[in-house]
């Protein structure tokens, strides 16, 4: 049991911490977090956090050279519940983004929340 508890907090920390959506907000707000949304096109569309940069993961290895000049924020992704984030964290990392964090519980925490989406 303790190795698995392990296991998926080192996954975790891999793939970027994760931070709520109240977090995420003051994050925006204070230090002018990039936000990056992993999920399809279609899922984008019917609602999306403001300013956050549509990116598919699908698209992710031919549309990297785009978040570049981000390498210095904090970049957060967001998904649609917060597990494919971490695979992407990780991708990003590997790359030099040493400040990439997820969406904890993606856009379905976000929406449960209550909190305003762009459509």
């Amino acid at each position: 049991m303790f190795l698995l508890v392990a296991f998926v907090i080192n996954e975790g920390k891999l793939g970027g911490a994760a931070i709520t959506p109240t977090n995420l907000v003051n994050l925006v707000n204070r230090e002018g977090a990039v936000l990056v949304d992993i999920r399809d096109t279609k899922e984008y569309s019917s609602g999306h956090i403001a300013g956050a940069v549509s990116m598919p993961v699908s698209s992710i290895d031919a549309r990297i050279g785009e978040l570049e000049s981000y390498k210095d924020k904090p970049v957060v992704l967001v998904c649609k519940m917060g597990q494919h984030a971490s695979a992407t964290g990780r991708k990003l990392k590997a790359l030099g983004f040493e400040n990439v964090r997820r969406l904890s519980g993606g856009m379905a925490e976000w929406t449960a929340s209550s909190l305003p989406m762009v459509k």
